[in-house]
């Protein structure tokens, strides 16, 4: 069998696309103001003039957990922003040799990697090692366990060369929300780290043809029960009060649920309020109101009495309306990773639209506190997945080769990620006819999500209605030729505190960039002077959406020049 294994990683010239665009650069600048240390400079240019913070950054330097269009995400990402760990603090190492796997592509080596990666987790957690080499994949690899981390020596040297599909490996997944098409479009990945006994639920389900719910609870909405009830408290505050803590303990994880109630006035306040939103018609956006109610995990970090606090401030306010509760959730994945490799699937043309077969890279599914770090990903149908996963960081990403429907998706109601230096490559064949791009995607009620340090040489900001609200694209340099998706039923595109901060737009369209005209209680810093062409939206809302436009035409200028590291400065 031949196989067109590792390819020369120097394969981004940029293609003349970035040429004249800002270049990021990795040195600080000389700044006033509390995000000095951590933030650096966006040009070269800029590199040694000091410049003042912009006016919007120092009211939010004021009050940073309820600014009304800047939400606080300094804590996104694995345990509160920190990097990943070197090691897993397990003694248990297994090398997939060891168990089989042989590089060259003669024979297929999933099955010596899944054994290796099943021997780290029923010992408690440890190291599973794919040195350099290619080596062949027929199957999903699946990391089920926590504490597990699957360590390749790079990803230019370790290369997983994937020949089925997961509709060929699983079976054809269906909608949840009926029509015909395939639920693998967003769903789903050749490397999937998803819990054992979830994983197992889910692709039962998919086999059974019973589509499940992906969220954080099961295949229904109603396998939770609740801890306790939660008092009246803002967004913002790191502690609430609870009617019962004995179900509580430091370090465990929880979910907060917020239902909504017949006005939709938790949707209307996710929307920031006002009369946009009460005024809005909610009762026929039908799978907008399928993903209430909001569920968010969180880890408690103490318990004292009957007051509790929380690892991250709350996200929204709580109110008695919303029958506000701490419950339980499926036993999540925690503290595993992925790491230095490339995961290439067999070259096939992009299939059309909503008919994805498959191919999928790295999909992350109940999963908190996980992490990818230099990963490539190379001819998928889709790139890396947040499914019902929060708290997870994926460092050093990149999606490269023939084109990707979603090369990003963050969705089903996924909080506090972190992408960081990611990169979406210009597909190296022509879309056929009848595909569709998107880009870095969030939807579903997913909030408080950050993209930072990106370079995407196609795609867009895309967001799949659903009403996801305060998230964050922050120092990208982008190409914007993608489109957004959703349906009607599907209701807003954005919520409230949405922002976009130092955006380099290289080909001045407008689209999902500048979105001050769009996103309620929103700001947009720091972007290209850009123009409105091909995909033209209207806002959801009627009347003063309450945005900020600042820095316009001037990403070069703003200062701090990343919003989330100068966050995790004033935080820390």
């Amino acid at each position: 069998m031949a196989i067109g294994f590792i390819e020369n990683k120097g394969h981004i010239s940029r293609r003349g696309l970035l040429a004249g665009a800002v270049a990021v650069a990795a040195t600080a600048v000389g700044a006033t103001g509390p995000a000095s240390a951590a933030t650096r400079g966006t040009t070269a240019a800029a590199a040694g003039a000091p410049r003042a913070a912009t006016p919007l950054w120092r009211e939010f330097a004021a009050a940073p957990f309820t600014h009304p269009q800047i939400p606080f995400v300094g804590r996104a990402g694995y345990r509160g922003g920190s990097r990943p760990p070197r090691h897993t603090g397990r003694g248990f190492t297994a090398d997939v040799r060891h168990y089989g796997a042989e590089p060259g592509g003669s024979a297929d080596a999933a099955p010596a990697i899944n054994r290796a990666i099943a021997a780290a987790g029923e010992r408690g957690g440890g190291t599973v090692l794919i040195p350099e080499g290619a080596y062949r994949i027929d199957d999903i690899i699946r990391i089920g366990h926590s504490d597990v981390v699957v360590r390749g020596a790079g990803s230019g040297r370790t290369e997983l060369y994937a020949t089925r599909n997961l509709t060929e490996l699983i079976g054809a997944y269906g909608s949840r929300y009926g029509g015909d098409k395939s639920s693998w479009s967003w769903a789903g990945g050749l490397i999937w780290l998803c819990p054992k006994d979830r994983w197992a639920s889910l692709t039962d389900a998919i086999r059974a043809k019973d589509w499940p719910f992906e969220g954080w609870t099961g295949n229904r909405r109603d396998e939770w029960r609740t801890l306790t009830a939660v008092a009246p408290a803002r967004r913002g505050d790191r502690s609430v009060t609870v009617d019962d803590p004995t179900g509580l303990r430091r370090g465990g994880l929880v979910l907060l649920r917020l239902a909504d109630d017949a006005g939709h006035t938790l949707l209307e306040h996710m929307a920031g309020g006002g009369p946009g939103p009460e005024t809005y018609p909610w009762d026929d956006k039908t799978k907008l109101t399928s993903y209430v109610p909001y569920e968010w995990p969180v880890r408690v970090t103490s318990v004292h009495g009957h007051r509790v606090t929380l690892e991250r401030p709350l996200p929204l306010d709580v109110r008695p309306e919303w029958d506000p509760r701490l419950t339980t959730l499926v036993t999540l994945l925690t503290g595993s990773g992925v790491e230095g490799l490339t995961l290439q699937a067999v070259e096939t043309p992009q299939s059309p639209h909503l008919l994805d077969k498959g191919y999928n890279g790295v999909a992350f599914q109940c999963a908190y506190d996980c992490w990818a770090d230099d990963i490539t990903v190379r001819h998928v149908d889709n790139g890396f997945g947040l499914v019902a996963a929060s708290a997870c960081t994926l460092r050093r990403t990149r999606v490269a080769g023939r084109g990707s429907h979603h090369p990003y998706y963050c969705r089903e109601g996924s909080h506090d990620n972190l992408i960081e230096d990611f990169t979406v490559e210009q597909r190296t064949v022509p879309a056929p006819a009848g595909t569709q791009l998107h880009g870095i995607n969030v939807e579903g009620l997913s909030s408080h999500n950050v993209w930072s340090r990106g370079v995407m040489e196609m795609g867009t900001f895309d967001s799949h209605r659903g009403m996801p609200f305060a998230d964050v694209r922050t120092d990208i340099t982008v190409n914007n030729n993608g489109r957004h998706g959703g349906d009607a039923s599907a209701g807003p595109l954005f919520g409230a505190r949405f922002t976009h901060w130092n955006i380099r737009v290289t080909n001045g369209r407008a689209g999902l960039m500048r979105i001050d005209g769009l996103a309620p209680y929103s700001a947009t810093v720091g972007i290209s002077e850009v123009a409105e062409s091909d995909q033209i939206d209207v806002p959801d809302f009627t009347g003063d959406l309450h945005t900020r436009l600042e820095a316009y035409g001037t990403p070069e200028a703003v200062w701090p020049p990343n919003l989330y590291e100068a966050q995790r400065a004033l935080d820390g």
